[in-house]
């Protein structure tokens, strides 16, 4: 392995380990926070749908995401999956 090779896998751990889906930002998720309180916690959302002012957005990925459920712009409910 080339030490080019090496060092970008050494980044994808580092960049992984950094990753904001985790049970520690999960367990500081409360209802009734505003999509910007949720978003400093958790960044950009990966994706967001909704209508008729319920929205949902997901962080993460099929194997490790945090879901959050909005009415309006306050947090109903919120899920996770494969956090560590």
């Amino acid at each position: 392995m080339s030490l080019r090779h090496f060092a970008l896998l050494c980044c994808c751990v580092v960049l992984a380990a950094c990753s904001k889906v985790n049970q520690d930002n999960y367990s500081k998720l409360k209802p009734g926070m505003s999509k910007a309180e949720v978003e400093s916690l958790l960044g950009s959302p990966s994706e967001c749908a909704g209508a008729l002012g319920m929205s949902s957005c997901t962080w993460g990925d099929d194997q490790r995401f945090i879901s959050v459920q909005y009415a309006g712009e306050k947090v109903m409910m919120f899920s996770g999956k494969g956090l560590k």
